[in-house]
């Protein structure tokens, strides 16, 4: 659960209130002590080391990746020989497609997530369905909207194309192992190369380690600056967008409207249920854990009023390059996105975390210029 943070006013952005004061293009920004903590927690410099996934074996093995990587754009593995895991995850678009709602064999009823940081994770999907990033990857294979295979014949593509790679992997070829095992360690494998993926710098970061040494910096513009006093303070984004890759991997009713073309969507009171039933999950047959090492399931809270259409907190790396927004894609802009923060509308099911804020246009237009900070300097993928 998140620790609510005291709200900090913004109306004294250009005066001093105190000694620690950076320059911000042609502004001197004065920074608290408090402030200047939580800018340094948000930086890039201060994500620690990639958890183990004690369920995945081989999540960190070279071979693994490698192989993963060639699964990942493999379009044999969907059954009309044109869909890939990059078919809907674009390197050249932060691994997701810009589209409202996923296309693979047909159109999906959510938005395709971004891939970047999601190791860190204990949960995967906008509903948390899933508890690894291999079980995660093995959905979309059998899901008739997205790759709409079947795990017999994608264990078929893996044996006739990498059985070698496969056995330098694991120890066997797919063929000689039980269906469901086989197929389990593809998605190992796509797994291993999707921990891969991390987000890059940003001018944000440069800027917050300036600032977290209460040295000069001109990576952002006044605006931007001003806009990032109010993420940190009174917009409450620090509430769900917290930590280096800027969210809590946690679930949130935010009151995001409905898509009336589309099936009932309930978010966490669903996929709480899945993942306790999926047979991928880290307590499953398929697992490498030991039991004791599957906390976040074993003491996972699976109902409640809270659960109810609250979605997953996407990180906010690289925002500005990935519209439209929510887990239908409902909202176009930033802009419009921070309009929604700002008025806190009635959740069509359940009960929103949002209150409203009373932030300015010119405060909303702020925070807008700081989300664009946070765009990676240099391609997710080599």
């Amino acid at each position: 659960m998140n620790t609510k943070l005291a709200l900090i006013s913004t109306a004294a952005i250009f005066v001093a209130v105190t000694a620690g004061i950076v320059a911000s293009g042609s502004q001197a920004v004065p920074w608290t002590e408090k402030e200047r903590q939580r800018i340094a927690s948000l930086s890039l410099s201060n994500l620690p080391a990639l958890p183990p996934d004690p369920s995945n074996a081989v999540a960190d093995v070279p071979a693994a990746a490698a192989l993963g990587r060639k699964l990942f754009f493999d379009t044999r593995l969907s059954s009309n020989g044109e869909v890939a895991c990059a078919s809907c995850h674009l390197p050249d678009r932060q691994f997701q497609d810009g589209l409202p709602l996923g296309r693979g064999i047909g159109e999906t009823p959510r938005r395709t997530m971004p891939i970047a940081g999601t190791a860190y994770s204990p949960w995967q999907f906008w509903d948390g369905r899933s508890d690894s990033q291999w079980a995660q990857a093995l959905g979309p294979l059998e899901n008739p909207l997205e790759h709409g295979s079947e795990r017999t014949a994608v264990v078929e593509v893996v044996s006739a194309n990498y059985s070698d790679e496969f056995r330098a992997v694991f120890g066997t070829s797919p063929a000689d192992l039980p269906l469901d095992h086989a197929f389990a360690n593809v998605g190992k494998a796509i797994a291993a190369f999707e921990r891969t993926i991390m987000p890059k710098r940003s001018r944000f970061d440069a800027y917050a380690d300036a600032v977290a040494e209460g040295q000069n910096s001109d990576a952002l513009s006044a605006q931007e600056a001003a806009g990032l006093k109010l993420f940190i303070g009174e917009a409450n984004c620090l509430n769900c967008h917290n930590g280096p890759l800027l969210t809590d991997n946690d679930f949130h009713n935010t009151g995001v409207a409905a898509v009336p073309s589309l099936p009932t969507d309930m978010g966490r009171a669903e996929g709480a249920i899945s993942v306790r039933n999926d047979p991928f999950n880290c307590l499953g047959p398929y697992s490498d854990a030991d039991p004791e090492e599957c906390m976040e399931l074993t003491f996972i809270k699976a109902d409640g009023e809270e659960l109810v259409r609250a979605f997953k907190t996407p990180s906010l790396r690289d925002v500005a390059e990935r519209p439209p927004f929510m887990h239908a894609g409902q909202i176009a802009s930033l802009a419009d996105v921070v309009a929604h923060y700002n008025l806190a509308p009635t959740a069509p099911e359940g009960h929103s975390e949002l209150v409203p804020l009373g932030l300015t246009l010119e405060e909303r237009e702020a925070l807008v210029a700081f989300l664009s900070s946070l765009s990676s300097l240099e391609p997710l993928l080599d």
